[in-house]
């Protein structure tokens, strides 16, 4: 049986003092590779450092998350962009819009956005999206953008099972983490109206831990738990859930298993 964490971000210092025992937990779990996405000019080197070390099981994403856009967008868009010149990614990511926190930055968050969906159909890259609080703005960007090229995740579904209707149509995939586990998220239920074949996992470590890890930090290896939590819901075996998003993922990533 092999998983795919499809979005981690292992190499931040939350890891450490363990990186290298938490890439082993994962694959003694069964977690054969992990998908690394970027946060802004900061995380680069770091994030190339653990996928440098780890070539055949950690793959590097270059892309700007909305919480680090900032007025200067364009020229860290810029410094970014340069990375390709020298670098394989096998992703744009993470990027999209976040009211969460602040909405000062809206319309900047909305234009690097936009940049990245370009980046994406342009290197032929799925693109992952941060979409918390903002669900409605980045569909309507994408309906938008309107390429049938672009494709992705929308990493940790935030959304309404109406909204994972409308993502689906797009050509998306769904990022299912931890927060499935949660009793009012209200993700079970909408995990369990559609089809596996829409869906892949993701950690999102070290944040949102699934139950029963909740206030401890997350890892790779909890990617089991959250397949088996799907199976349960789901009614199937978890060779069967691993079986599908690993395939999800395999293809979307453009990744060959290698036996």
């Amino acid at each position: 049986m092999i998983l795919i964490d499809t979005h981690t971000h292992i190499y931040l210092n939350e890891f450490d003092s363990d990186r290298d025992l938490a890439i082993e937990r994962a694959m003694d779990k069964g977690i054969k590779f992990m998908m690394l996405p970027n946060i802004d000019i900061t995380s680069v080197e770091s994030m190339q450092t653990v996928c440098r070390k780890y070539p055949t099981n950690c793959f590097p994403m270059i892309g700007l998350h909305p919480t680090s856009v900032k007025p200067d967008y364009e020229q860290t868009l810029a410094h970014l962009e340069s990375h390709f010149k020298t670098q394989t990614f096998y992703a744009i990511g993470e990027t999209g819009i976040d009211l969460y926190w602040d909405k000062t930055y809206l319309k900047e968050q909305e234009k690097a956005f936009i940049i990245q969906m370009e980046w994406a159909v342009e290197h032929k890259l799925p693109i992952v999206i941060h979409s918390r609080n903002s669900m409605n703005e980045i569909i309507k960007l994408v309906k938008d953008f309107n390429n049938p090229a672009l494709k992705g995740i929308f990493h940790c579904f935030p959304g309404s099972l109406q909204q994972a209707h409308e993502v689906i149509k797009m050509g998306f995939l769904l990022g299912i983490g931890g927060v499935v586990t949660y009793k009012n998220s209200g993700l079970a239920k909408v995990v369990e109206a559609i089809d596996l074949k829409n869906i892949v996992l993701e950690t999102d470590a070290p944040f949102l831990p699934p139950v029963p890890y909740c206030g401890q930090r997350n890892e790779s290896a909890y990617i089991y738990d959250i397949a088996a939590f799907i199976a349960q819901i789901k009614h199937i075996s978890v060779e069967k859930v691993a079986e599908i998003t690993t395939h999800n993922a395999l293809a979307l990533f453009n990744i060959t298993l290698v036996h």
